[in-house]
């Protein structure tokens, strides 16, 4: 279905808009596309979803989507989502607002918006900002704020509302200070630099100088050649050394602030004494404007007026004029025509910003570099530091908010239909990314000694605190609780595991579990745990509390038939098994989890479930057991290896992965013996030629590794050897790997009340809920190749009968099968561990190997299963997903650009970080080395930086607050400068008593000598980053000094710089720092702005939304364009209803919706699209985050197809610098880069220039893809047309040759490719001779020869752009004019129904969406 234009293996199945770049590997090919858990995008897909690659048959890709709805068969499930729908959508309507001196204007609303939403549209207008405290009548009634619009008797199209000036009280007065102090701010980027309020940076608005959208369609069409300056500044250039850090954050020119006023503070005569509270004073204000004026405000029930106070005498009188305004703004006006001036030029230009320059993000994001900020005063800023505020506190009667209640409340709202799921996860998200504000707030707190703690009396390490309803304890070992796992380290496990297991239990979502909201926060060398309070917890000893589980590691165990029953839900989805341990009196508990999970009722009589660290079975790579050998797999790559702790665990996602895997073998196995029956009942003679022949088909593809086969089939279960040889090479780990990344909310997953288990039309193939899909989607879904699935298919012809065998197992008890068809799926069950033995099921019992957990006798078999299947699992870790992941990396459907995208590439496959070590040496040892350079030089990176992290983590523990950025500049030295004898400066005391000043100590939790830190020197760093790197990683670190580093592993030090500040919360002074001086250090004091916390914390998602947003991938794959437009359309407006404006999906929402606005060619919408995708990605993501790399990436193609080729070539020499700077020049993905700039540059005339980065792109993309791709040869092919340009035949025609000796070896002379390139070798054979035959004459006949005019074309633009789109990998389906008509009518449509006035942000965000993967019948 899909033709690509080279030599693509076959798509992946990926659904963040992978493009279709020949080679199949593209920017966003895997990885920034498949986001795991951290980095929520929508993507997961569901085991069904997976198979929709292009590839795969329609019929197949329906059956799939018609799971997609978790109902039997697509069409009615659709039809009700999409009534649904359309109930949420009612039309929108205008009205008129008349606000006092202004015109009316009008206002498009829509019926389901609260009146406040209105209030909120008319504070961010330019001419009605300065207003906060007024209510909108209509017809003399007053509306009341937390109304729906529709419920408003009378209002309708054209209705006139009237702004009403309010009486202020005091808390109006403080909220219209504060949002006058926002407005005079609003330009001002301090926020996102401090980290504070969700802001952050972009900086696409200083590339693209506005001109994008309207303004630019126009501006400069024509004579747009003639003005480029091209030149790249030097850094930029293929080949430059030089990596400079401030241009990451170039200067804007709108933040030179524009002053309005010297000084705006609350008054030190607050608050009111009696007698003027009396006259309606409610608080007072200085000003100093900045004309030097000095003025005293009173704020009062009618509004502001000058009164006669100075600052040292107190006169409340108002002055004469007292110019009593409703409006602080307006009563400054009067008094300062500088205000006046630059308050309006400033709201000029905030309403010009993009409104995604503005809107908070979710979740804080930190910047690691700054530039020197003024610190200016700022009354607001000082009173919310001493008061803990938080978010909407003063809008909320009570103040402090309960968090648990707030956090258990929204899980319980009722989610039947499509209305009440969105207003449940909107509810859900909203209160979760508060919490995770507050927690973090608060762990800062914590840390820095400005909360007091619960037991003051114990050490500082043992202390616990609770401020604003969280409790927080520090990542320490108290009371020896962890002694046997691993003491401290296993402490500092112990949180993230937690928070894995909040995560899943979060996303299996079953009604009446709950857990406690969490949060892990790092912040200056300790690991916080933030957790909700359960009520009535504090009150009681936790012996008397908890009710299930065990409180001492097993000792003693109780049990509950609740818990056991509402886990029980769970077990299922999570894969965990019900097993029996014995407690102290040798009795048999029976439980449904780990025996740690502590189950409590609260006061509140909900059933909480909490510490949840084991959820998952442990990793016997690294947990060494006596007596007990691991699998050859596991033995060959020397493990068990000794961990720093004992709570080493599998990740969901390698658990999914392997019983998809197991899956797979069940299947194979079943049908293997039904062929042998066959074949026994026909010719009596033994079916072995089958079984043989089912292995040499299936296994024909090449792996990655060829040893991964042989382990694989040692992997099995020795029984049945011959079929399962073939697995290496059929990893599911698409399938799991996606549906793990959801954390189970795949429309087939339990939890989903669209659960379609048993109820649906499909006959389930298995008990384990999670694998819904019959075997050929498991198949196609989950090999690398949809190809491999089929001959697999084929190669085995027993499998139809056995999938028939199963489902009717499944179906009816197996009542009506005979016992020899009973027999097989008996002898298969065992086989794979099954722990039913009439359908496939495999669960993991977690407690196995746990110290100190005992299990009763009777159960000593399913023990000794239990245990072999973990010794599976952790063998197929390292025999079959770390092969896999190389692979992907070989074939580049990974492409990790960074240490966070490498460590999201290992997740999805279900691989720790801990094994880091093992994938280096993997690739160490592939003969294909070269080719995964990159993935190698990106490994040691955060191989090194980690490493580095352990360290800096217990050196910063052993430092006080005041000598905090001498100690991290000095460490940072050790680390990265080449100066030799790095000295600590110990800050000159700047407050230095000559008296004795031990007294002085503060207490840090862990104290201990607080000078300690600075007799650390650079080799005795680099000494302990080489032993931790061995004891933790098992790699052997070949280096003692950075400059070795870099040396040997080819690293770049601003790379290791971004890391590690990244890892560590770093943020550091934008400059140029000289790392390579041998005489002075790179980096003082000076340098280290702040210390930022680095915080964890699960993300609630928007699984509606998600469905639609699969469900329109899929359409738009099997070429309804329109239908997919419609479903994507609704994803976004559903991404919009939960999330907001900000998301990490919703980028990628519009990412897909901009691609599908160009192939329509509607580029002015793709543009408008994309241009919001990349302020999201720099807003959400961070500016030199990969993803946001790639965005830049694709704007420019928009760009340039809108006719603005400097605004494209601006973007991409960007993009250019940001990889540089996060990645370095040897990367795959440079090579794309460099085509895209060499292309551009072409098509402006600038051959040289252009050729050095074709030139550049052509030798990076041999080294990683081999010299005879078909990669390669497309960079033959545009190095050709550069030099035919510039009319050098010779060096056009030897590039043309290359290029078409690659195509007619690849794809055969009769290919189209081949023929184009051998047509184009004729013609530039011509050229030559045409060009010779001129020069002979020339030379033979003088000046008066007769010279033909020979043809030197610069390229058209439409040429240059028709390249574009093939290195980017778009291909345009032949639509009729028709479709396209109708196409953009739909689109239009729909953005009507959009525009009902929901605040600017979310207006034009709603077009239509698509997958890059398009249907192509080329």
């Amino acid at each position: 279905m899909v033709s690509k234009t080279d030599d693509i293996p076959a798509s992946v199945p990926n659904c963040t808009a992978v493009d279709l770049a020949e080679d199949g590997e593209t920017p966003e090919s895997a990885e920034s596309g498949r986001t795991a858990l951290k980095k929520p995008c929508p993507c997961e897909h569901s085991a069904a979803a997976v198979v929709m690659n292009g590839d795969a048959g329609h019929d197949q890709a329906e059956e799939a989507e018609s799971k997609q709805d978790g109902s039997g068969d697509a069409d009615p499930g659709d039809d009700g989502n999409e009534q649904e729908v359309i109930v949420i959508q009612d039309t929108g309507f205008t009205v008129k607002i008349q606000a006092p001196g202004t015109e009316p204007f009008d206002l498009q609303v829509s019926p389901q918006e609260m009146v406040q939403e209105i209030h909120q549209v008319l504070m961010d207008r330019e001419d009605t900002c300065h207003r906060t405290c007024f209510s909108l009548q209509l017809d003399g009634n007053v509306l009341d704020n937390f109304a729906e619009l529709k419920s408003i008797e009378g209002l309708q199209e054209g209705s006139l509302l009237k702004v009403v000036e309010e009486p202020y009280t005091v808390r109006e007065a403080r909220i219209h200070v504060r949002h006058i102090r926002d407005l005079l701010k609003s330009l001002d980027p301090s926020d996102a630099y401090n980290g504070v309020d969700c802001n952050s940076l972009s900086f696409l608005s200083v590339f693209t100088d506005g001109d994008l959208g309207d303004s630019g369609k126009r501006k400069k069409k024509g004579s747009e050649l003639e003005q480029i300056d091209c030149t790249p500044p030097e850094h930029i250039l293929p080949g430059s050394k030089e990596r400079p850090l401030v241009p990451l954050q170039p200067q804007n020119k709108d933040w030179k602030p524009l002053q309005c006023l010297k000084v705006l503070t609350m008054s030190g005569w607050n608050p009111p004494p009696g007698n003027r509270k009396m006259h309606g004073d409610l608080m007072y204000l200085s000003v100093v404007t900045v004309e030097e004026r000095n003025v005293s405000i009173t704020a009062s029930t009618r509004g502001f007026y000058l009164n006669q106070s100075t600052t040292y005498t107190f006169n409340p009188k108002p002055a004469n004029p007292s110019f009593l305004s409703h409006s602080l703004v307006e009563l400054l006006s009067q008094i300062s025509p500088a205000f006046k001036k630059n308050f309006t030029t400033l709201q000029k230009k905030r309403v010009q910003r993009h409104p995604f320059e503005r809107i908070a993000t979710p979740f804080q994001v930190y910047s690691w570099t700054a530039p020197q900020i003024d610190h200016a005063m700022d009354c607001v800023r000082a009173e919310d530091a001493y008061t803990s505020r938080l978010g909407y506190e003063e809008h909320i009667p009570g103040q402090t908010r309960d968090w648990n209640e707030e956090l258990q409340t929204t899980r319980e709202l009722p989610r039947k239909n499509l209305p009440e799921r969105l207003l449940r996860e909107r509810a859900i998200f909203k209160v979760h990314s508060d919490f995770a504000a507050a927690a973090t707030r608060g762990a800062m707190a914590v840390i820095d000694g400005n909360v007091m703690a619960i037991n003051p009396g114990e050490e500082t390490r043992m202390q616990m605190f609770i401020w604003n309803n969280i409790f927080f304890s520090l990542g320490f070992d108290v009371r020896d609780h962890y002694k046997e796992l691993g003491g401290d380290a296993a402490a500092h496990a112990a949180p993230t595991n937690d928070l894995n297991g909040v995560r899943a239990y979060g996303a299996v979502d079953v009604e009446g579990l709950y857990t406690l909201g969490t949060v892990v926060v790092d912040y200056r060398g300790y690991r916080v745990t933030a957790q909700s309070i359960i009520p009535g917890i504090l009150e009681r000893e936790q012996e008397q509390s908890v009710i299930y589980g065990s409180i001492d590691f097993g000792k003693t165990v109780v049990s509950h038939p609740k818990y056991l029953e509402l886990l029980e839900k769970t077990s299922r989805p999570l894969k965990v098994q019900r097993h029996c341990v014995l407690n102290e009196k040798d009795t048999a508990v029976e439980l449904c989890s780990s025996v740690e999970c502590k189950g409590i009722i609260g006061n509140d009589g909900r059933h909480y479930i909490l510490d949840l660290l084991r959820t998952f079975p442990p990793d016997l790579n690294f947990l060494p057991v006596e007596g007990e050998e691991l699998g050859p797999e596991s033995q060959k790559q020397g493990f068990p290896r000794q961990h720093r702790h004992r709570l080493a665990c599998l990740r969901q996602e390698l658990i999914e992965a392997f019983v998809e895997h197991r899956y797979l073998l069940f299947m194979k196995m079943a049908a293997l013996q039904l062929m042998q029956q066959k074949a026994n009942k026909e010719s009596k003679t033994a079916a072995l030629p089958e079984s043989i022949s089912a292995e040499s088909v299936s296994d024909s593809k090449p792996t990655a590794a060829p040893e991964a086969s042989e382990k694989a089939s040692e992997a099995a279960t020795p029984a049945f050897d011959s079929p399962t040889s073939s697995e290496s090479t059929l990893t599911p780990e698409d399938t799991a790997e996606s549906e793990a990344a959801l954390g189970h909310e795949t429309p087939t997953s339990e939890g989903q009340e669209t659960s379609a288990t048993d109820s649906s039309a499909v006959p389930t193939v298995t008990a384990n809920g999670t694998h819904e899909p019959t075997i050929p989607e498991s198949q196609n879904g989950g090999c690398d190749s949809p190809l491999e699935g089929k001959e697999a298919d084929e190669a085995i012809p027993g499998l139809a009968q056995a999938k028939e065998l199963a489902e009717s197992l499944a179906a009816d008890d197996g009542s009506g099968i005979d016992p020899k068809s009973r027999e097989v799926v008996l002898n298969a069950c065992k086989a794979v561990g099954s722990i039913s033995n009439t359908s496939f099921d495999i669960r993991f019992n977690p407690d196995i190997f746990s110290p100190g957990v005992r299990f009763p006798e009777d159960s000593a078999e399913e023990i000794q299963k239990q245990k072999q299947l973990l010794k599976d699992a952790a063998a197929f870790l390292v025999s079959c997903q770390i092969p896999s992941l190389i692979k992907d990396c070989l074939d580049h459907t990974a492409l990790p650009m960074d240490g966070a995208t490498l460590t999201e590439a290992l997740h999805q496959r279900g691989i720790n970080v801990r094994y880091l070590g093992n994938v280096l040496e993997f690739v160490d040892k592939m003969p294909a080395k070269p080719q995964l350079e990159h993935v190698y030089r990106i490994g040691i990176t955060e191989l090194i930086t980690r490493c580095t992290k352990h360290i800096f983590k217990t050196y910063l523990q052993g430092v006080e607050l005041s000598a905090l950025s001498a100690a991290v500049s000095h460490f940072l030295n050790c680390f990265l400068s080449s100066f030799p004898d790095a000295v600590a400066h110990l800050p000159a005391d700047e407050l230095v008593s000559r008296k004795k000043n031990k007294r002085r100590r503060n207490r840090v939790p862990g104290g201990g000598d607080n000078t300690a830190w600075a007799s650390l020197t650079p080799s005795e760093l680099w000494k302990n980053i080489a032993s931790e790197a061995l004891s933790y990683y098992h790699f052997t670190l070949q280096c003692e000094s950075p400059d070795q580093a870099v040396e040997k592993y080819g690293l770049q030090k601003i790379t290791l710089l971004r890391e590690i500040s990244v890892k560590t919360g770093i943020q550091i002074l934008i400059k140029e720092y000289n790392f390579d001086s041998r005489h002075k250090p790179a980096f003082t004091e000076e340098d280290i702005l702040n210390i930022f916390p680095v915080v964890k914390h699960v993300n609630p998602k928007a699984s509606d939304a998600f469905h639609f947003f699969q469900s329109g991938q899929a359409k738009v794959q099997q070429g309804f364009l329109k239908e997919g437009c419609e479903l994507i359309n609704e994803a976004l407006n559903l991404f919009n209803n939960v999330y907001g404006a900000m998301h990490v999906e919703i980028c990628a929402c519009l990412r897909l919706l901009a691609r599908l606005n160009y192939i329509i060619g509607d580029h002015p919408e793709a543009l408008s699209n994309q241009q919001k995708a990349v302020l999201m990605s720099e807003r959400v993501l961070g500016i030199e985050h990969p993803n946001t790399i790639q965005e830049y990436m694709h704007l420019a193609l928009y760009c340039f197809a809108n006719g603005q080729l400097s605004t494209a070539l601006k973007l991409l020499y960007r993009a250019r610098y940001l990889m540089l700077l996060v990645s370095g020049e040897d990367h795959p993905e440079m090579a794309l880069l460099d085509s895209n700039i060499g292309l551009v540059l072409h098509g402006v005339m600038e051959y040289d220039l252009s050729l050095r980065f074709l030139e550049n792109a052509l030798s990076i993309n041999s080294k990683y893809h081999g010299p005879r791709s078909l990669k390669v040869a497309l960079s033959h092919h545009l190095v050709a047309r550069v030099y035919e340009s510039k009319a050098e035949f010779r060096s056009a025609l030897q590039h043309e040759k290359e290029g078409y000796t690659i195509y007619k070896n690849q794809v055969g002379e009769a290919h189209e490719k081949t023929k184009e390139s051998s047509e184009y070798l004729k013609y530039l054979t011509q050229q030559a001779v045409a060009l010779q035959r001129t020069m002979n004459e020339i030379y033979k006949n003088g000046s008066n020869a007769s010279i033909m005019p020979l043809k030197f074309t610069a390229p058209s633009m439409a040429s240059v752009l028709e390249q574009l789109n093939i290195i980017n990998g778009i291909i345009f389906i032949p639509l009729s004019q028709k479709d396209l008509e109708n196409l953009k009518a739909e689109v239009q449509r729909r953005q009507q129904l959009q525009d009902s006035g929901k605040a600017e942000e979310q207006q034009e965000d709603s077009q239509l969406a698509l997958d890059d993967k398009l249907p192509v019948d080329d």
